[in-house]
């Protein structure tokens, strides 16, 4: 017998496609673009990462709200993501670790879930069309004007153009001292640091800066706005540039010309995602918008230098371009899944980036190393050991 219960929420493509469902959450309307994200775990990782900010994300992996939340799994404050789409009803938290469901936890941070949508079918479509712009209701009466709705969805910029990194940065400088998770205690305090490390804010991770911590790092972060004599005031041994949303392009007007002021510096430069793009740019190399770009925790990536293969984790929507990367840049590491740029370096200089995310630890300590590099440049840049 076929279901009676009305829809209470429903996601609108901007073509016109509508998947209805069940909605939880906060109540509503957002428009974003959509993404899917093929992790199996770190629902709470992926809706705080501020990398999501501007997407409405479809998990691929069905039982989504099985652990529950903690503050401890929190990357930054609030959620950055716009929204969340899943097959299943969230379900009742099994674990050790739940302080708090899913579904108020959304819903006291204003953002908007929806169940039941065929995922699979979803994911196709975003495959096939690459990420649409939607427009995600939520409505406990179930009463939705679906054409306002698609022209809400037409209406959403997109990301194309879109500096997002002044949206999610740090409103002024702060200090972090906090390492890694680690039994029984949580998170210990780094102590004895050995180096001092600027790290840019693009939209930051706490888990990227504990590993910067555990890594021998006194940080100090700095706004996405930060100009090169202000991270130089700082009198740091490394910079660190960090994950950020948004287009590289947009966000590199003013962000380039204070990294190519530090490249000017010699020290040692390290970066993720954003940060990663943000160095390219700065090198001279170009950014491209994907169709679908790489969301998830199992993707495999290549180190040229020495054939090894990590699974990491990944969030982003654009990519370097490999093919205009300048003259003394290398392309250190490459997607297995499509050939795009993974990582490059700076020959002869202690400059090196990624486009994945080696804090999030899917492999699980496959990319770890990244960190540990960094330390050791800047170790033999002063004279000491790492």
């Amino acid at each position: 017998m076929a279901s009676t219960t009305k829809p209470t929420a429903c996601l609108v493509l901007a073509d016109g496609t509508v998947f209805y469902g069940m909605g939880f959450g906060a109540t509503g309307t957002t428009t974003a673009e959509l993404c899917f994200n093929t992790a199996m775990t770190g629902y709470q990782e992926i809706m705080t990462d501020p990398s999501y900010a501007g997407q409405i994300v479809t998990f691929t992996f069905p039982h989504i709200g099985n652990t529950g939340v903690t503050p401890e799994d929190d990357e930054t404050a609030n959620p950055f993501a716009a929204g969340m789409v899943v097959k299943q009803d969230p379900t009742l938290p099994s674990s050790w670790r739940s302080v708090e469901r899913l579904e108020p936890w959304l819903e006291a941070r204003g953002r908007i879930g929806i169940g039941g949508v065929d995922t699979r079918r979803l994911t196709r479509a975003i495959r096939q069309q690459g990420s649409p712009h939607v427009a995600l209701s939520h409505d406990p009466e179930g009463n939705f004007d679906i054409e306002k709705l698609v022209a809400d969805a037409r209406a959403f910029a997109g990301l194309e153009g879109l500096d997002l990194a002044k949206d999610v940065t740090c409103a002024q400088s702060y200090r972090w001292d906090e390492m890694r998770w680690a039994w029984p205690d949580g998170f210990p305090r780094q102590t004895e640091a050995k180096f001092k490390v600027v790290a840019v804010d693009f939209g930051a991770k706490r888990n990227i800066l504990r590993c910067l911590a555990s890594a021998g790092c006194d940080v100090t972060v700095l706004p996405a706005t930060a100009t090169a004599e202000e991270v130089m005031s700082h009198n740091p041994d490394g910079v660190f540039l960090s994950n950020g949303p948004g287009d590289p392009a947009a966000t590199g007007t003013y962000a380039v010309p204070m990294i190519k002021d530090i490249l000017a510096q010699d020290i040692p430069v390290f970066g993720i995602c954003l940060g990663h793009q943000m160095l390219a740019l700065a090198l001279g190399a170009k950014t491209i918008k994907m169709n679908h770009g790489h969301h998830g925790a199992n993707h495999p990536v290549k180190d040229n230098d020495t054939g090894k293969v990590e699974i990491t984790s990944m969030n982003h929507g654009f990519t370097v371009d490999t093919q205009s990367l300048p003259d003394g840049v290398r392309e250190t590491h490459v997607s297995l899944f499509d050939g795009s740029n993974c990582g490059i370096a700076v020959d002869g200089k202690p400059v090196f980036s990624v486009q994945y995310h080696p804090e999030a630890s899917p492999g699980p300590m496959d990319s770890y190393y990244l960190f540990e590099r960094f330390a050791a440049a800047m170790a033999e840049r002063a004279g000491v050991s790492a």
